[in-house]
């Protein structure tokens, strides 16, 4: 009998994490005059951290000390990146003051949890850090007045890949995590991101935000509208966990578009547009199409939403994809619900070409 064996992804540890426990190396440092190999620190989820010091460093005011990155199974843009921390003694009843060095970002626009003008770490992180100096000083001795500088050296070209450019973060990555762990795959973490577009959107009063599943339908609705940077919001195939949040938090105006196919589920009821959470129903999409008097005998047999889409002679397909950009704009209404949100959606093809768009009146 064949066996099916069953594989475990690796969690890792967030940004926050590791700069905590740079923090904690950096300080112990300064207190006893020794840096530590490793370091154990509790995460926010319960977990224990223990982490390798990759970097130390040492002025006589200045201590500094440095983790990799590890961020398990997942295919996290950070993987790999040092997260370094230089401490020093801060003014008598000062606390702990955050400052930003090369590789962190910088807030410029509202809407984050973290001021305008401040380096993009997080709450959590910040309470973290906070929290083993505080712990520190009163286990071995020491100030609890204490000037943290965190920086990743090559942090300012990660974070071109990351949502930084969007949310108004300049100059490098943020410091983050809510757990202290990188769940691999984590959707909860792409959910995430999307939340805080929509808040930086709505702080900084934009009019009109577009949530696309793809590179090209974003293009098309970014130029046909021409949409800030910050108007887009990559929903990628979450548009469930955007329109949930968008039910709490409207806006005046949004424009959801998409791929033919991505589309098309969404038409169907579908709001996890992901390949291995929803099916096109072929069957249906043929129904459709005979009540909108297209052949519909090659659709019910397609192997996929490009054969259709290409197959369909042009006026049959912006014909078909008018009908899914209102049952898709449908499915948006009923789960975004009776807000005052004008919405629109939008169907391209694997080109960039609008098939179809769809406004409410």
């Amino acid at each position: 009998m064949q066996q099916t064996l069953k594989t475990t992804l690796r969690f890792g540890w967030t940004t926050g994490t590791c700069a905590t426990a740079s923090v904690y190396a950096a300080y112990t440092a300064m207190v006893t005059g020794t840096f530590p190999e490793t370091v154990t620190i509790d995460t926010p989820s319960g977990k224990a951290a223990t982490l390798d010091i990759t970097y130390t460093a040492c002025d006589g005011v200045h201590f500094s000390a440095g983790v990799i990155k590890d961020a398990g199974d997942d295919p996290d843009v950070t993987h790999g990146a040092e997260i370094r921390a230089s401490i020093c003694k801060a003014a008598d009843g000062a606390g702990v003051i955050f400052h930003g060095g090369e590789g962190v970002g910088r807030v410029t626009k509202p809407g984050l949890p973290i001021d305008v003008g401040e380096p993009a770490i997080n709450p959590v992180p910040r309470k973290m850090m906070t929290d083993i100096i505080n712990s520190l000083s009163e286990n071995i001795g020491g100030t609890a007045d204490i000037e943290i500088t965190i920086s990743v050296p090559n942090g300012r070209a990660l974070a071109e890949k990351t949502w930084n450019p969007r949310l108004g973060i300049v100059d490098g990555i943020s410091i983050l995590g809510t757990t202290g762990v990188v769940r691999p795959f984590s959707c909860s973490a792409w959910i995430a991101s999307i939340h805080r577009g929509i808040d930086v959107a709505g702080a900084n009063a934009l009019d009109h935000i577009a949530g696309s599943t793809g590179a090209m339908s974003e293009k098309a609705v970014q130029q046909k509208y021409q949409l800030p940077t910050i108007a887009l919001i990559d929903m990628g195939d979450f548009v469930g966990g955007m329109l949930k949040y968008l039910r709490r938090h409207p806006v005046k105006r949004l424009t959801v578009a998409g791929g033919f196919g991505k589309m098309i589920k969404l038409a169907q009821g579908a709001t996890d547009l992901h390949s291995a959470r929803s099916q096109i129903d072929f069957d249906a999409l043929a129904d459709m199409a005979k009540h909108l008097g297209i052949a519909s005998d090659g659709i019910a047999n397609a192997n996929s939403a490009l054969e259709v889409a290409t197959t369909l002679a042009p006026a049959d397909r912006a014909k078909l994809a008018t009908s899914i950009a209102q049952m898709a704009m449908a499915t948006c209404r009923n789960m975004i619900g009776q807000t005052t949100t004008s919405l629109g959606v939008m169907v391209v093809d694997r080109e960039g070409n609008i098939l179809s768009e769809e406004q409410e009146t």
